[in-house]
C-alpha cells in the first residue's frame, strides 16, 4: 500500500523548534523526489522545500531558507523537516509528498502551531 504518514507537529513559541517526520512506504522512496508543502489557515497550500535523491539537491522556499532543513533516509524510507526559529507565521498544517514515476502521493498532514 502505498502511504505517507505525517508526524511530530504541536505547539511551539515562537523562537523554538520542531522536527516533521515522514514515514514511506509501498513506493521506489529512493527513486522519488520528496517535497514538505504546507497550508495556513485560510490559505492555500504551498511549497516549502524538497529533496531529489538521484541528484542530491536541496531547495528551499525563500520564507523557510536558512530555518528550515530537509532531510531524507533511504534506508529508512524517512524524510525529515527540521524547523528553527520558529515564527507565527509558520502556522499552519504540513504536508509531505512524493514524485516518482509521474504518480504523486500525499500525507495526511501534520499540524504545526507557533504561538506564545
Amino acid at each position: 500500500q502505498v502511504q505517507l504518514v505525517e508526524s511530530g507537529g504541536g505547539l511551539v513559541q515562537p523562537g523554538g523548534s520542531l522536527r516533521l517526520s515522514c514515514a514511506a512506504s509501498g513506493f521506489p522512496f529512493s527513486d522519488s523526489a520528496m517535497s514538505w508543502y504546507r497550508q495556513p489557515p485560510g490559505k492555500e497550500r504551498e511549497w516549502v522545500a524538497s529533496s531529489i535523491s538521484a541528484v542530491g539537491t536541496t531547495n528551499y522556499a525563500d520564507s523557510v531558507k536558512g530555518r528550515f532543513t530537509i532531510s531524507r533516509d533511504n534506508a529508512k524510507n524517512m524524510m525529515y523537516l527540521q524547523m528553527n526559529s520558529l515564527k507565527p507565521e509558520d502556522t499552519a498544517v504540513y504536508y509531505c509528498k512524493a514524485k516518482y514515476y509521474g504518480l504523486e502521493v500525499w500525507g495526511q498532514g501534520t499540524l504545526v502551531t507557533v504561538s506564545s
